[in-house]
């Protein structure tokens, strides 16, 4: 629901990366076109079915806005703005450039799948049009890892949408959960992931740690032996990850409120100094500054 007197109509809850603090948020869709990974919340409710606003709605919204605003940054809500036809997102982009022409960047989330049928070169048109960025949560690059959790993604499917993206010059921020193969998977969803980040090499990346705010029971429905890592299995697993990673020029972040241990630096630099911070956490936790149960969050 819009603020009195606000351009945009928003349908809460509104969700967005924590880089995009400072970012107008434009809802394109509403909810996610997946939506049945069984770990994710953010669109469950029935409000949030997923469906493509009407497009006459959103330009007028953005006419709107540049009236109201000044912004630099815009950020297409919801889950996946991406899964648009490359014609509508070219439109919305088209006039955020004439009705917000101080913005410099455009932002969304994307699913992997949603780029099977988008060319190297319809992706080129989008940022040539303003699309500089999009957030993709891999989750993992391990395919049982996948399979369990009904992401609908595979290492290739996910990596084939990285490298697509990478070519047509969009900054590709990757997401990575930390536990989400649970005690059973944790060494081969560590392993593989690795493995996808280096064959990919995005310009960031970031783990997340897999929360349940409303229980495991949904979870349970497709991981039915799913056993939590706690925290020092978590650690030992981001251990695991960083040991594997072999990038050559990517912004690394583990500061997302979900986190026991704040780690940030660029890989491969920083990666020796990354190593040390979380073996201390895992020998010496009292001492390596975690975040307490009630610091952490969503």
């Amino acid at each position: 629901m819009a603020a009195a007197g606000f351009p945009i109509d928003y349908i809460e809850p509104v969700f967005r990366p924590p880089s995009e603090a400072h970012s107008l948020i434009l809802p394109v869709t509403n909810g996610c076109s997946w939506n049945k990974c069984s770990f994710c919340e953010m669109y469950t409710q029935p409000q949030k079915r997923f469906r493509a606003r009407d497009e006459a709605e959103v330009l007028e919204e953005i006419r709107r806005c540049g009236e109201q605003l000044i912004v630099q940054r815009v950020f297409l809500a919801d889950g996946d703005a991406l899964v648009l036809p490359t014609h509508r997102l070219l439109t919305i982009l088209r006039a955020i450039r004439e009705h917000l022409p101080e913005v410099t960047r455009v932002s969304s989330y994307c699913l992997p799948r949603n780029l099977r049928r988008k060319s190297v070169e319809e992706l080129q048109e989008l940022a040539d049009a303003g699309l500089k960025m999009v957030y993709v949560g891999a989750e993992s690059g391990d395919d049982e890892v996948l399979a369990r959790v009904g992401k609908g993604e595979t290492y290739e499917s996910t990596l084939s949408a990285l490298t697509k993206l990478g070519r047509a010059g969009i900054t590709r921020s990757v997401m990575i959960l930390n536990g989400l193969g649970g005690q059973q998977l944790s060494r081969q969803h560590a392993d593989n992931s690795a493995r996808l980040m280096n064959a990919a090499q995005p310009e960031y990346l970031s783990t997340l740690v897999v929360s349940f705010p409303t229980g495991l029971q949904r979870f349970r429905q497709d991981f039915a032996d799913f056993e939590e890592l706690d925290q020092q299995s978590l650690f030992i697993e981001v251990e695991r990850l960083l040991q594997g990673l072999e990038l050559r020029d990517t912004v690394f972040r583990s500061d997302h409120a979900s986190n026991y241990l704040v780690l940030k630096g660029q890989l491969g630099a920083d990666k020796p100094d990354l190593l040390a911070q979380v073996r201390r956490a895992i020998e010496q936790p009292q001492q390596a500054g975690l975040r307490q149960e009630w610091q952490r969050g969503l």
